[in-house]
């Protein structure tokens, strides 16, 4: 009870589903040249065991209100719940004396909020994946598929497995984090302990780290062919994507895309450990959640809000020119480059 059916729309059947901008040019990913063939190939894998087919919902069903979907939003304090109990009546001072953040070689930060930070985001990726394995189980209200061909089939554990071995989402992005902590290239304040969760300035790093990535990312699609061929190409072998796919990309990609953005937030934002863990787990958490295959509870709530859902993602996957930024909306409002999910042709018509 996995899975809708088998992707069905090629990739160069979506290069044609809307016009692009004026004066833009765009070449859509082709699966006839062997690279992609073998991307192709590798995530075939994953729809080796089909499952049993979720009916879709009719759309006045999927638009009523269902009270169970409210239970859903536990995924986000689970998210960000290390913080959230060690800051609460400073409970990590309690739990960690003074020798423990102290240093422990001389000359070398304190490695235990790089470790709680680790640990954080790891909680979060669980929380994501818990709250998906229900979500698609039909605990929170009819699941609605955001392409109207249906959800792309593929065998949950499988997808599971597949994301956990992505280094480019975990290997690499914490091999930056943990280099960048013990070698001191952050703002002293990130060491800090004090002050609890900046809330604010949770809020102004994602945003920041946002606006930096989709200028990066149109960059990727607009400045030059060889570019997106050597760097997100890999990533749009997906046009149906499913949750599972969110850090299946690219060496290349993970630098420009998240690296570079990280690298600037950081010394444009000046934060405790506190803020800086909950940037990382929303933001880690977040980057997959918009690439459900399915639709969220929250989604009409985040649409108003102008933060990102899966429908607006699938928008760029489907079309490749619509649509780069990731957590919010605002950066392609601002540029005349975004595209409603319910204007897709293809899509749900209940979304």
């Amino acid at each position: 009870f996995f899975s809708q059916s088998s992707m069905g729309t090629t990739v160069g059947e979506a290069s044609t589903e809307t016009g692009a901008p004026t004066g833009t040019t765009m070449q859509a990913p082709s699966v006839a040249d062997s690279s992609q063939l073998r991307s192709r190939l590798a995530a075939d894998k994953l729809e080796s065991n089909p499952v049993q087919q979720i009916p879709s919902p009719s759309e006045k069903s999927a638009k009523k209100f269902h009270p169970e979907g409210l239970l859903s939003l536990f995924v986000w304090p689970i998210v960000v719940a290390l913080p959230l109990l060690l800051t609460y009546n400073d409970n990590y001072v309690k739990v960690f004396p003074e020798s423990f953040r102290a240093p422990l070689w001389e000359g070398w930060p304190a490695p235990l909020g790089l470790s709680l930070g680790l640990i954080s985001v790891a909680i979060g990726q669980v929380a994501t994946v818990l709250y998906h394995y229900l979500h698609v189980s039909g605990w929170f209200g009819p699941v609605v598929a955001i392409q109207g061909e249906g959800a792309r089939a593929y065998d949950f554990w499988a997808g599971l497995k597949s994301h956990i071995a992505q280094p480019e989402g975990f290997l690499i992005v914490g091999g930056w984090l943990i280099g960048t902590w013990m070698f001191d290239i952050l703002p002293n304040s990130y060491f800090s302990f004090e002050g609890g969760i900046q809330w604010p300035l949770v809020f102004a790093g994602l945003l920041i780290q946002d606006g930096i990535q989709w200028l990066l990312h149109w960059a990727e699609h607009r400045v030059h062919t060889t570019i997106y061929q050597y760097s997100h190409k890999p990533h749009h072998r997906f046009v149906n994507p499913v949750l599972f796919d969110a850090f299946d990309g690219s060496l290349t990609d993970t630098t420009l895309m998240i690296l570079v953005p990280l690298t600037i937030t950081t010394q444009v934002i000046h934060c405790n450990v506190w803020t800086y863990m909950t940037i990382g787990s929303l933001y880690s958490s977040w980057l997959c959640l918009i690439h459900s295959e399915y639709v969220h509870p929250w989604d009409t709530l985040f649409r108003f809000a102008g933060f990102g859902t899966p429908a607006d993602h699938h928008v760029h996957h489907k079309t490749f020119i619509w649509n780069y930024g990731h957590l919010f909306t605002y950066w392609d409002r601002l540029s005349g480059c975004y595209k409603a999910p319910t204007a897709v042709r293809t899509f749900n018509k209940s979304l």
